[in-house]
């Protein structure tokens, strides 16, 4: 059996590709199982791995993991991705609160009706710009540090650029006003676990299709 953690998923970013850059970023090997049947998630819950019914799972260390930010937890805490004291964790975990804040938007972003893409898409990028980025790029400057937190990599870092590379999926130049988080997207992305995940063919997602949606629809809503 192998030890490297498994995955399971849908085929797509979601949830779970917060997960897989932190594996990823740590230089963790990891595989995947991929839900594309309401049966296969049935099968889950009726076999007892899922704690509240809901994916992601993650199985490591003997563990069936579930929630997105505890398991995000541990693997911070497993790969010195945490902070090296707890005050140092409390601004990690508020750099990330807001980062999951902003990433959820994009997330939910495909599932809105058509109508309402173009003026939701405005809003998202409105505060992507206006309430998210201005906190990153304060904490990067007013020390002239190179990382958010202890300037050292973070979980908070690696999913800063995260949703930093989903922002511009949706408008290219959305980093034009803050030189310092251009920086830091220069330097992380450079960084060889990073550059390898961000590399074509890597495990790393593409932006949620139609096809997405429509499967991710049909394993969670019952008939």
């Amino acid at each position: 059996m192998s030890g490297k953690p498994k995955l399971t998923y849908f085929e797509g970013r979601g949830r779970m590709e917060s997960i897989r850059w932190l594996l990823a970023a740590a230089g963790v090997e990891f595989e995947e199982t991929f839900l594309k049947t309401r049966e296969q998630y049935l099968k889950l819950i009726k076999d007892g791995y899922l704690l509240f019914d809901q994916v992601p799972l993650v199985e490591m260390d003997g563990l069936k993991l579930v929630q997105t930010k505890a398991i995000l937890n541990y693997i911070a805490g497993k790969y010195n991705l945490h902070g090296k004291d707890l005050k140092e964790r409390a601004y990690i975990d508020m750099y990330v609160e807001g980062t999951m804040d902003l990433m959820g938007m994009f997330m939910m972003y495909p599932f809105s009706p058509p109508e309402q893409k173009e003026k939701q898409l405005a809003s998202i990028l409105e505060k992507a710009t206006t309430r998210y980025f201005p906190v990153y790029e304060k904490a990067l400057k007013q020390d002239g540090q190179e990382f958010l937190v202890g300037n050292c990599l973070s979980w908070a870092d690696i999913q800063l650029l995260e949703a930093i590379l989903m922002a511009e999926e949706k408008k290219a130049e959305v980093l034009e006003s803050f030189p310092q988080l251009q920086a830091f997207k220069a330097k992380v992305s450079n960084l060889p676990t990073i550059k390898r995940f961000l590399q074509p063919g890597s495990q790393r997602k593409p932006p949620p299709d139609d096809a997405y949606v429509a499967t991710v629809l049909k394993v969670l809503t019952s008939d």
